[in-house]
């Protein structure tokens, strides 16, 4: 056995209760964090895994800038939705949140990336943040190809429709990578709506997005979605 570790071993069975605690904090931190990381990203598999089994109709992420839960709003609608032949339930995730400001946003955008890629994403109400990464992602959904000719125009006369590109990839050196971008029309900001006024205000001003994702099999019920966000 390595002396340093022998001598460790030895300080550590000398040590008791706080003292202990703050010795193998102090030389097996690293390893702990690695550790804790680790059975995170387990548990986070294992859920989307799990949940992904669930046959819901619509599945719906949600991803206001305020503290407010729109759960009640999505219950009528829920029940307006599914009163049809079809029947059914919709997911709604409120619990997801992103915030580039926040020191772990690389956190969020791996449970944001795992949820598209495991298809429990089909429809997004975002906020700036949230919408930039998905545009990163290439993970929107045209919508001058995905709304109904009606619809789209009559979003567009409300200037309601949301050009922007997508695919851009910012290099390590914080250069910005544009062979795979895009340009299109990938949101509806929601901003004076009746949702965005119950919902969607928060201190810093900004807009709520709704965004459909580009991997759904439910494009017609996002359709239905976005007709009851923005009467």
């Amino acid at each position: 056995m390595h002396a340093d570790t022998r001598r460790n071993i030895n300080t550590l069975k000398s040590l008791h209760g706080k003292k202990r605690a703050e010795h193998i904090w102090i030389y097996y931190r690293y390893y702990i964090l690695a550790a804790a990381f680790a059975i995170f990203v387990v548990i986070l598999f294992t859920k989307l895994l799990i949940d992904g089994q669930r046959d819901y109709r619509l599945r719906v992420c949600v991803v206001l800038d305020n503290e407010y839960s729109c759960g009640s709003w999505f219950d009528d609608f829920e029940a307006d939705l599914t009163s049809d032949e079809i029947g059914g339930q919709i997911d709604v995730n409120e619990d997801q949140p992103f915030d580039y400001d926040n020191t772990y946003y690389y956190v969020m955008e791996l449970e944001v990336m795992s949820t598209i890629s495991s298809y429990r994403m089909d429809i997004a109400i975002c906020g700036p943040d949230m919408f930039s990464y998905l545009l990163a992602l290439d993970a929107c959904l045209p919508l001058d190809t995905a709304l109904p000719e009606d619809l789209y125009a009559d979003l567009d006369a409300e200037g309601r429709i949301v050009y922007e590109t997508a695919g851009l990839q910012i290099q390590d050196d914080g250069s910005i990578d544009d062979s795979g971008a895009k340009d299109g029309y990938f949101a509806v900001d929601l901003t004076g709506t009746d949702f965005y006024e119950e919902y969607g205000v928060n201190d810093d001003g900004n807009p709520l997005y709704a965004v459909i994702i580009s991997n759904t099999e439910a494009t017609d019920d996002c359709i239905t979605l976005i007709r009851s966000l923005t009467e």
